[in-house]
């Protein structure tokens, strides 16, 4: 290995790990709770060192939440488009999201709920990000109920509701608790196809 590419092996390695440390901190203190000196000392480094990497909290912040949105946004469209048949896709969809969600609550819970620290010009960008992957919700219930599959009045509010319920897995569980992600998973499909009208 050169020299050049050690360098960026080393550089690529220590983004990763002040990445890392800002998802915990974030998440057990919120934004506006965590300090630099906080990142850079969970990272194994002085505060300085965030700097060479990162022109503030902020923009750490910006990266967590844009790669959150980014990987959410490719395993709902993955996972949407699998099957022709929308009640099976529709399961496939909520499990998998759930699961995701559980598996990574730590990180969905600043993904999440953190925004309002965002600057505006990220702030736009994420929410563009939101609103693809609320598209491929409603787009499954929208197909689902132009084939007779579902029963659903309102397209839009069941899509909502659909996501709501997943997003906010990250809010309150925890891996210590009497479920596991796909015991959550399991619960929430169920949940799901009553939600769309859907028979179980």
């Amino acid at each position: 290995m050169t020299t050049d590419a050690s360098s960026s092996a080393r550089a690529d390695a220590t983004r990763a790990r002040l990445f890392e440390a800002a998802v915990r901190a974030f998440a057990e203190k919120g934004f506006h709770g965590t300090t630099t000196r906080d990142i850079a000392t969970a990272a194994g480094m002085s505060p300085a060192a965030l700097y060479v990497h990162h022109r503030s909290k902020e923009e750490l912040l910006y990266l967590i939440t844009r790669t959150g949105h980014e990987g959410t946004l490719r395993l709902v469209r993955e996972t949407a488009a699998s099957c022709d048949d929308p009640a099976e896709a529709l399961r496939r969809l909520v499990r998998e999201f759930a699961v995701h969600h559980a598996r990574g609550n730590v990180r969905a819970r600043v993904v999440n709920y953190e925004l309002a620290a965002l600057s505006p010009e990220h702030l736009a960008e994420i929410r563009e990000l939101r609103r693809a992957v609320s598209r491929e919700f409603r787009s499954l219930v929208e197909r689902g109920a132009a084939a007779g599959v579902f029963d659903v009045p309102d397209p839009r509010a069941a899509a909502t509701a659909l996501l709501s319920l997943g997003v906010d897995i990250a809010r309150w569980y925890r891996e210590d608790g009497d479920w596991s992600p796909e015991d959550v998973a399991d619960r929430y499909v169920r949940v799901a196809l009553r939600i769309v009208g859907a028979d179980g």
